[in-house]
């Protein structure tokens, strides 16, 4: 690897691996302290048999009502029992009322809340019906009607407690879900081959972390209060089953006139664990925030292969991929919009063809097309994308439904996009994101895997690809993220590479390594690749054959070499003459006048005809098609003979 690698592709700042989430929680001041109270009440509630002074129910009539001393730190009650005693096993109480209450409303609302924000459709509307017919129940009536049927019973009180708090965070994590469902690392992973309740374990719920937290520390601080209330007014956990902290207060409320301090200790303590927790939630969430349709137009979809075409022998080889009339559409309120139409084109087992045009001419179309990955709404309305692997059936992409794709993407045909970090989920490590795909497409051990992603990181030639796995996509570069990028590509060693302005958002320099690192990955591993650009310099450095898109149709398709030396579509050439690797000292750099228009918009006849210098009237009847010329050469154009002469 050379010099100049290693230092293009260091991070733009060099920074050791992120501090522990746990060290700065430990640096977090008011944190800390909630944390350290809530550690040592529940440690003290788990040990109470060895931490406790005294025994809660010894009484000792002649220090009634003492106050704090050597003998009872915080005095006794009005029956000589120790107080600090009674706090420490009435926290039992409270702290088991509370955890009870806290996992139905945890395992209900996230549970329910993630399954209808990442699913969608009916399962959304019904579980929010749920939600809002819960929300509608009277709270407290619920509760006295369960102590009705079941008197004293705290724990199926703190249970329909939960049953009946759980829709608000139901809606909190709906409302994550189906926001973090959109982004762009989570698509990465559907494309990547992994099924949707993987996607929910490992990329969705990490991020519902903060948001559950808070509600839960809320919550938890409810459940107290409410044990507590319960306990005073008698209707759960009686004095005559222990102590608790909602009976001792009452206890105290009754020798008010006598002694003021026997209601401060247990105030106190129902107090502190109130705030304690909120702030304690608050604090983990800082923490871990730091971490960080209308109806498509009608075409079935099928889970089975289709089946390709008859072959003919004497044609030689079939292609890796067919593409034949390719036409996409969107629904719009007059009727479906066409954005793509008739395109058709091919690739061999180990060719890279290119893919070129302005930005809205419909090349990326053509190419998530391939992959099932169409915006809400588009489908593919006539033509057909035949997939020929080298092991197992004949696929017609177009024919697929989403199960189908799922045994396609990453395995058969994987996608780099141009925005390589936002498809990296930032709350893992980079060798852990690969390696989780690698598993998906070839079982093996997790410590297999991680060597295996090691391996993977080194093939795309990162500098010290073992440091690299421990990094978070944060902590890259953008030529190192779009390496990952490739390598979680690579991961599940696929025939055909889809890439989208790989280099778009990179600096020269690195654009000429990602440009040599694919095409020394196409040469060793024989991969085809589709690459969709609108630079001429990226087509000339790794293209065989280009095919230029205008308005949603192939316009021209050739070799690189030839398009370069005999443009034969006006288009093509004003692409050519505006491309500023070409530009001439001294001289203006041309530019085609106008912008492609939008689908819907579309000029009858030649496309391009409002934008051309060559256009003359005959190019506004009909529609234009594509001419066959020397090899597999074709142009779409009526004058290519005059613009070849030029």
């Amino acid at each position: 690897m050379s010099i100049s690698l290693i230092a293009t592709d260091a991070p733009p700042s060099a920074r050791p691996a992120r501090r522990s989430r746990w060290r700065r929680l430990w640096r977090s001041g008011p944190g800390l302290a909630a944390g350290a109270f809530l550690l040592a009440l529940t440690a003290a509630t788990v040990c109470v048999r060895w931490v406790a002074p005294a025994d809660p129910e010894r009484q000792d009539l002649a220090a009634a009502l003492s106050g704090p001393g050597a003998a009872h730190w915080l005095g006794t009650d009005r029956l000589g029992r120790d107080v600090l005693s009674r706090l420490l096993y009435g926290a039992q109480v409270t702290l088991v009322s509370v955890v009870e209450a806290v996992a139905v409303f945890v395992v209900l609302g996230v549970t329910l809340g993630v399954t209808a924000g990442h699913l969608g459709g009916w399962a959304d509307r019904a579980i929010s019906w749920l939600a809002d017919l819960l929300l509608a129940l009277p709270g407290i009536v619920m509760l006295l009607m369960v102590l009705a049927v079941f008197p004293g019973n705290t724990a199926a009180t703190m249970v329909v407690l939960g049953v009946i708090s759980a829709p608000m965070l139901l809606r909190v994590a709906r409302g994550v879900t189906m926001s973090v469902k959109r982004e762009l690392y989570v698509r990465a992973a559907r494309l990547s081959g992994l099924g949707e309740a993987r996607i929910m374990v490992r990329h969705v719920l990490p991020r519902l972390a903060g948001p559950i937290l808070v509600q839960v520390s809320l919550f938890a601080a409810t459940a107290v209060l409410v044990q507590g209330a319960l306990s005073f007014l008698g209707l759960s956990a009686p004095e005559t089953e222990g102590p608790s902290w909602g009976n001792m207060i009452a206890q105290a409320a009754q020798v008010t006139g006598e002694d003021l301090w026997l209601a401060v200790p247990t105030g106190a303590m129902l107090t502190l664990t109130v705030l304690a927790l909120g702030v304690f939630g608050d604090a983990v969430r800082d923490v871990t925030a730091e971490h960080r349709e209308p109806a498509a137009p009608p075409r079935p979809a099928r889970s089975h292969p289709a089946p390709a075409a008859p072959e003919d022998p004497a044609a030689g080889p079939a292609p890796l991929l067919s593409v034949d009339g390719l036409t996409i559409a969107f629904p719009a309120p007059g009727g479906a919009v066409t954005v793509v139409r008739d395109v058709s084109f091919s690739v061999a087992a180990g060719e890279c063809v290119g893919v070129i045009g302005e930005s809205g001419s419909g090349k990326t179309m053509i190419a998530r097309s391939l992959l099932g990955l169409l915006p809400a709404g588009g489908a593919v309305t006539a033509g057909a994308a035949r997939f020929r692997p080298g092991a197992g059936p004949a696929l017609d992409l177009t024919r697929l439904d989403e199960r189908g794709f799922g045994r396609v993407r990453g395995r058969r045909i994987a996608l780099v996009s141009q925005e390589p970090g936002s498809g990296l989920d930032p709350a893992f490590r980079v060798g852990s994101q690969v390696a989780e795909v690698i598993r998906r497409h070839t079982p093996m051990s997790r410590r297999q895997a991680a060597r295996e992603a090691v391996e993977l990181l080194r093939t795309v030639r990162l500098t010290d690809p073992e440091q690299v796995a421990r990094r978070y996509p944060h902590e890259l570069s953008g030529g190192m993220a779009q390496r990952v990028a490739i390598a979680l590509a690579l991961a599940g060693r696929p025939e055909l590479l889809v890439a989208d302005e790989p280099t778009t958002a990179l600096d020269v320099t690195v654009q000429a390594e990602i440009l040599d690192l694919l095409r020394d990955l196409r040469r060793r591993l024989g991969m085809a690749v589709i690459l969709v650009t609108h630079d001429w310099g990226v087509l000339a450095d790794i293209c065989d054959r280009a095919v230029v898109v205008y308005a949603g149709e192939v316009v021209e398709q050739a070799g690189v070499e030839d398009l370069y030396a005999d443009p034969r579509h006006p288009y093509t050439r004003a692409l050519l003459e505006a491309n500023p690797h070409l530009a001439v000292a001294g001289r203006d750099l041309p530019t085609i006048a106008g912008t492609v228009p939008s689908p819907g918009h579309w000029s009858p006849g030649c496309r391009f005809r409002p934008r051309c210098r060559f256009a003359a009237d005959e190019c506004a009847a009909g529609t234009i098609p594509l001419t066959g010329g020397d090899g597999d050469r074709v142009t779409r154009c009526i004058r290519a003979e005059e613009v070849a002469a030029l």
